[in-house]
């Protein structure tokens, strides 16, 4: 049986950005001028937009018909956060799976990017299809473990809880070359990666479990290494300690003046190097993977 290494599929997105620092600091300046064009979005935004994004990211649960009309709302931002996110996905794909060499290049809007979304799209839907049935189901069973004794549904209600949780963390893990596979066959590839997968979850899951590590603790370094200089500035500038923290916060009044001051533009140029840090870790992965289980090329 074909397999592949899990901590060289982990290690994959890292060596990229090692190896080619150019392209990362191209994905960087795009991942910025795609900051700059959200920041004019949220300055000129209607309000009846941020209404329903305010609403989207409050910590209450919105009933089933504010959520759709808030998602309706926002659906524009949505798709481009989607485009975005395909693109991004795309140029790992075309380093990893077509040696592309050229850096404007690998960002581009066409087919390979539509399907990714259109991908996408469909699995959210069956995902919440299937979130539903669990629901469903587990609502049948809590009803017949209640009668039963107030024991019988804790257990039933921890079991339905690991049982769906494995459930989803399986398909998951089993689908999860679906882009790569929709990207290198230019077709829709909703199922393929059941076969390309199969004997191969713990590899897969132990590469996304490590690679998921190390993006944490790259995160957490990044922050430590930026939060002292952006004080050393602060200071040097005659600031204050809440200065720092204005910078990590959504203005009260979204303005450009209010977004494009130093520290925060700083900080903009620091989060996109670090998004395309990200892109390329995730992504890589399953490309990874993918070459090593159909073209017998781990590296």
């Amino acid at each position: 049986m074909a397999g592949f290494s899990p901590t060289d599929a982990a290690l994959e997105g890292f060596r990229i950005t090692r190896e080619r620092p150019r392209k990362l600091l191209a994905a960087a300046v795009f991942m910025f001028l795609v900051g700059v064009l959200q920041v004019f979005i949220e300055v000129n935004m209607p309000d009846r937009a941020r209404e329903a994004l305010a609403a989207l990211g409050s910590e209450e649960t919105l009933p089933m018909g504010d959520l759709l009309e808030a998602l309706a709302i926002l659906s524009p931002l949505l798709l481009l956060g989607l485009l975005i996110q395909s693109m991004m996905a795309t140029a790992i794909y075309r380093i990893l799976l077509r040696g592309q060499t050229g850096s404007i290049r690998l960002f581009r809007i066409g087919p390979a990017e539509f399907r990714l979304m259109a991908l996408t799209l469909i699995y959210v839907v069956l995902f919440a299809l299937l979130m539903a049935a669990i629901t469903l189901v587990g609502v049948v069973l809590m009803l017949v473990a209640g009668a039963l004794g107030q024991g019988v549904a804790v257990v039933m209600s921890l079991l339905l809880w690991l049982g769906a949780a494995s459930l989803v963390i399986f398909l998951a893990v089993r689908l999860s070359l679906a882009p790569v596979i929709t990207f290198d066959r230019d077709r829709l590839a909703l199922f393929d990666s059941w076969n390309v997968t199969r004997g191969q979850f713990w590899r897969l899951t132990g590469a996304y479990v490590l690679m998921i590590a190390l993006v944490i603790l790259a995160f957490v370094m990044a922050i430590l290494l930026f939060l002292p200089a952006a004080g050393i500035a602060v200071m040097v500038t005659g600031g204050s300690f809440q200065d720092i923290l204005q910078i990590f916060a959504i203005p009260e009044e979204p303005s450009l003046a209010a977004y494009f001051q130093p520290l925060r533009v700083a900080y903009m140029a620091v989060s996109s190097l670090f998004s395309a840090f990200w892109y390329a870790v995730i992504a890589a992965p399953g490309a990874y993977a993918y070459r090593a289980l159909t073209h017998g090329r781990p590296d």
